[in-house]
């Protein structure tokens, strides 16, 4: 790969001004693996908590020790961590049903869920597939306001409306496809508080996939009732080649393992086949890996603002995720970011990505991802739909040298559109 001066100077010149925010990082990055460390040993971990088992699964020692690690981790009761769950959606998809009822009502309070969602929910798609809706289960919503903030007074007024028919107030911590600053866990947590102190009862769920170990705690550890995500996105540290997760309160976890197995067995079988060694050690590696794709979000927001692009969050804002959004305002500025970043992985690089119908979402994507993983989110990868203002949507790299390599290689096929 050759680089343009220009760009080299200004990758040289950003990782002088980011220094004082890798170092911040890191020591995030120190707290995170400590407190993995002190769970290993806690439940002492061994080798033949790695072997895998057969047909139903009972009795599978490293399966259960892993929950109760990663409960711990998370700052929660209980926790299911799979390889059945093939994705973020399955995971969030396991964890609605799991909870709601026909006659319940979801409330989502940070505007729309991502675009996979809006079938499981029943906003789009054809009635009959086996949405919320068509079981009966109500959805409404709730924008952030202007600046990003949680509309409390709106969120008042929809649960006076609802009722007690309100079961589960939802909350996107990222940004998804949305042009919104990402949720920190302490907002998440002023949430938790508010609707716990008007409706006791209702389920406070948080999709926080993309926000594990960008903080040094999660939302459960500020009161949320639920949080589900991907083993292919930061917990799984690279190492997980599929799976997901939900934590919780026991009641919330018992709940989505009845919808995950069925109801009377929940997590107590499931074979783990060869997984196991894969899960513990990407929780090993995820607060590491973790850090290493928030340096290369830095290094792009400075970058391609540098370069006049508007970004979020900015170079030099405090981060609660690993995306990184650029506003490239031409639907060919996406394709040639993305294209820069599929020329620079280790896999597929002689590839060109091209924006496909891909099941459920709503508009044309383009995704540069070319990973050893397929579709891994904390290996190097950007997407975006094909709509205005034609945002891309950057995240991961396991290591901020080929992060690096990534960016460099996406700025400069911008430069030549």
């Amino acid at each position: 790969m050759q680089f343009s001066d220009k760009i080299l100077t200004l990758a040289a010149e950003a990782e002088i001004a980011l220094a004082p925010h890798f170092a911040h990082i890191d020591r995030v990055s120190f707290e995170n693996t400590q407190k993995v460390m002190d769970a290993f040993r806690e439940h002492r971990v061994a080798m033949t908590m790695f072997d895998g088992t057969s047909g139903y699964g009972y009795d599978d020692r490293g399966r259960d020790v892993l929950d109760e690690i990663w409960a711990e981790v998370m700052g929660a009761e209980a926790a299911i961590v799979r390889h059945q769950i093939v994705s973020g959606t399955h995971a969030l998809c396991i964890g609605l049903f799991g909870i709601l009822r026909p006659g319940d009502v979801m409330l989502s309070v940070a505007g729309k869920p991502y675009d996979t969602l809006e079938e499981v929910i029943g906003i789009s798609g054809e009635a009959g597939n086996g949405s919320l809706k068509d079981f009966g289960i109500d959805y409404g919503v709730v924008d952030l306001k202007p600046d990003g903030q949680f509309d409390f007074d709106t969120v008042k007024d929809k649960m006076n409306t609802y009722g007690s028919r309100l079961k589960m107030v939802f909350i996107q911590r990222s940004k998804g496809y949305l042009n919104r600053k990402t949720l920190s866990v302490a907002e998440i947590g002023e949430m938790v508080k508010f609707v716990k102190a008007n409706s006791p009862e209702t389920y406070v769920v948080v999709d926080n996939c993309y926000g594990e170990f960008v903080e040094t705690i999660e939302p459960t550890a500020v009161g949320a009732d639920l949080i589900i995500g991907s083993l292919i996105k930061n917990p799984g540290g690279g190492m997980a080649e599929t799976g997901g997760y939900l934590a919780g309160t026991k009641r919330a976890v018992e709940l989505c393992s009845y919808r995950l197995t069925s109801v009377g067995v929940g997590g107590e079988v499931g074979a783990t086949f060869n997984h196991n060694k894969s899960f513990y050690k990407g929780l090993f590696y995820a607060p590491h890996t973790t850090a290493q794709a928030l340096k290369t979000a830095h290094l792009a927001a400075y970058m391609f603002e540098a370069l006049g692009y508007n970004v979020e969050p900015r170079w030099n804002e405090e981060r609660h995720d690993i995306i990184q959004s650029v506003i490239t305002g031409k639907g060919e500025l996406l394709c040639a970011f993305c294209r820069g970043i599929q020329s620079a992985s280790p896999v597929d690089s002689h590839v060109t990505p091209e924006p496909w119908a891909m099941p459920g979402y709503g508009d044309p994507v383009i995704m540069a991802a070319g990973a050893f993983t397929q579709g891994s989110s904390i290996e190097l990868s950007a997407d975006g739909p094909m709509r205005p203002p034609y945002t891309v949507f950057f995240q991961g790299g396991l290591t901020y040298e080929s992060g690096k390599l990534g960016i460099l290689a996406a700025a400069e096929a911008m430069l030549n559109v």
